[in-house]
């Protein structure tokens, strides 16, 4: 008998092979009262609700407060729930309730299996592993758009499963994985609101002398002058992402695109891959717009109000690293401290005087001759604009710490799914 490749210490025997209809005893399917936005009774559980091996109730329906579904329609904590309707691609997603008993409803499109001889919590994981979503979607009849599964047509689906103490580990290991996956998610999320809140709070809003939250000891006004007294405009190329390689160069390339999408409001050149130009020809034309520690590319069309997006540059060292396409380059008159340009111009305190001055339907873009005449708020101090760009990359630094720690346990779930199961 075949076994998985890794297993807990102390369990030799071989996994049984067996079918779902062997250790399938009933099938409930849920209440057909239903559910709307605006009631505050029960949380409603539907096919949305369920994800592959979790549920996601960030979004519920709720039965009116008079309506009282009966026992068997409310979900408990081991229950094991089955979509059997939605879309060709979408039905038959399968979890286990792992939430509080007794809480939530779930409707007559979903269907609660009571099983013997499987922990549910194991069969959570087992049945979301590619062997046997392969099967359950084989089953699916229907239109891409409206696809059923009848519960009993899964009984001759086919997997391998040990003894119940062995189940039990495997279970607890996986939700104690997802449990640690959560965490980093929520803290990375909270992270990012706390990011916003601040962006909102620490730049002054509305004409606003100062801003609402201030580092101890700063008292004064700010500055306000216009982005075209405080920032020059240098050249950049027009060089397409064909034009440009991902493994050599001469020179770097800071593409409208990854502004948009891939790089931070500060971005570290020493960090960061970028695409390579690789005509020396190119050089010599923008050789007076080399980039600098502290310029800002500003991304002048994108597909909704992202443009005006920008990010600062920082870590540059002696690489030669150029403004590319759809992009337009700043350079300081005066100096500032690191970071502050990046974030303050990515704030909606700044970005918001962008919206009325873009141009386009499908695809909007905006003008730097447009930006001239916008408002830029700063504090002649040089220490508050430091204590303010340090504060916003701490943040950003626990954000990527929480996002990448979120990604490698993602990874080494996705291993041991391949490997603790048959």
């Amino acid at each position: 008998m075949e076994n998985p490749k890794i297993r807990f210490k102390g369990f030799t025997k071989d996994w049984e092979q067996r079918k779902l209809g062997d250790d399938l005893v009933s099938i409930h399917t849920g209440t057909n009262l239903l559910g709307s936005i605006t009631n505050t009774g029960m949380p409603l559980i539907k096919m949305g609700n369920i994800q592959r091996g979790y549920f996601d109730t960030s979004k519920v329906e709720f039965l009116a407060e008079n309506e009282q579904p009966d026992k068997a329609d409310i979900a408990n904590y081991g229950d094991f729930f089955f979509n059997t309707r939605n879309t060709l691609e979408l039905v038959g997603k399968g979890a286990t309730w792992m939430k509080n008993s007794g809480k939530y409803a779930f409707n007559s499109n979903i269907a609660r299996f009571e099983l013997r001889n499987l922990d549910t919590i194991f069969f959570n994981y087992l049945y979301n592993t590619d062997y046997m979503t392969k099967q359950i979607h084989a089953r699916a009849m229907g239109t891409t758009s409206v696809a059923a599964i009848y519960p009993r047509t899964l009984d001759s689906v086919e997997y391998s499963a040990p003894c119940m103490k062995e189940q039990q580990k495997i279970g607890a290991y996986f939700k104690q994985l997802d449990h640690l996956i959560t965490l980093h998610q929520r803290k990375c999320e909270q992270t990012k609101k706390l990011k916003k809140y601040m962006l909102q709070k620490m730049f002054p809003q509305n004409g606003a002398k100062v801003p609402e939250i201030r580092f101890y000891g700063f008292t004064y006004d700010w500055e306000q002058r216009k982005l075209g007294e405080v920032l020059i405009s240098l050249q950049n190329n027009t060089l397409s992402r064909a034009d440009l390689s991902n493994e050599t160069g001469i020179a770097k390339n800071v593409h409208y695109g990854d502004v948009l999408i891939k790089f931070g409001d500060v971005l570290d050149v020493s960090r960061e891959q970028l695409p390579m130009i690789k005509d020396e020809k190119i050089l010599d034309k923008y050789k007076a717009s080399f980039l600098q520690n502290g310029d800002v590319i500003i991304a002048d069309t994108a597909e909704d109000t992202t443009v005006g997006k920008c990010s600062e540059i920082a870590g540059l060292r002696d690489e030669v690293v150029l403004s590319g396409l759809h992009t337009i380059p700043y350079r300081p008159v005066e100096k500032f401290a690191t970071g502050y340009l990046g974030y303050y111009l990515n704030a909606s305190a700044y970005h918001d005087q962008l919206i009325p001055l873009m141009q386009g339907i499908k695809v909007t873009s905006i003008s730097k001759y447009a930006m001239q005449d916008t408002d830029i708020v700063y504090p002649k101090s040089t220490e508050e604009q430091a204590m303010i760009g340090s504060y916003f990359q701490s943040l950003d630094h626990l954000i990527t710490l929480h996002q990448r720690k979120c990604d490698e346990l993602k990874k080494m779930k996705k291993y041991m799914l391949q490997n603790m199961f048959i």
